[in-house]
């Protein structure tokens, strides 16, 4: 019997669980694997309210957090090996997306991964996206969006993409 504690290899899982993915600290590598539904979120106690971004932007329920431009889509997160739903409000990150899709040597981003690092904390946050090269999907990511029922639509009513009726 050892007399560790935890193995010597042992790393915290990344990501807190659940379908949704959230940018930790470091690299978050994940393939989007649908295009994106685009809107306005802004937020009533605690509960996201999403607009259609066709719809003219809403005024925020709460005038001092001003409402987001958001994409949702569904990725494949190279993390936790997973199929989640990645919502983007950083302007930043959805414009190096936006120009990498628009780039013809790297062009759609279904046809490689992407890395997003995160540094810093509150007001001081720090993301870059570096693409990485292309490659078809994994085995394991094919078959993990077979077997996974996802509806982003439903995001805009406040359900839950992965319940088949929508409802939360």
């Amino acid at each position: 019997m050892s007399n560790e504690f935890l193995p010597e290899n042992y790393e915290a899982p990344k990501g807190g669980g659940g379908n949704y993915l959230k940018f930790q600290q470091g690299d978050n590598r994940f393939r989007i694997l649908s295009r994106p539904i685009l809107g306005w979120l802004d937020w009533d106690n605690n509960k996201p309210i999403r607009t259609r971004h066709s719809q003219p932007k809403p005024a925020p329920i709460n005038p001092l957090k001003p409402v987001k431009h958001f994409w949702a889509m569904v990725v494949w997160s190279e993390d936790t090996k997973s199929i989640m739903v990645l919502e983007i409000t950083q302007a930043g990150i959805q414009q190096a997306i936006q120009v990498l899709a628009k780039d013809p040597d790297w062009g759609s981003p279904f046809e490689y991964d992407l890395c997003v690092n995160k540094s810093g904390q509150d007001k001081e946050t720090k993301y870059s996206v570096n693409p990485k090269p292309k490659k078809p999907l994994s085995a394991e990511c094919d078959a993990a969006l077979l077997s996974t029922y996802v509806n982003i639509e439903v995001l805009f009513d406040g359900g839950d993409p992965f319940a088949k009726g929508g409802q939360s």
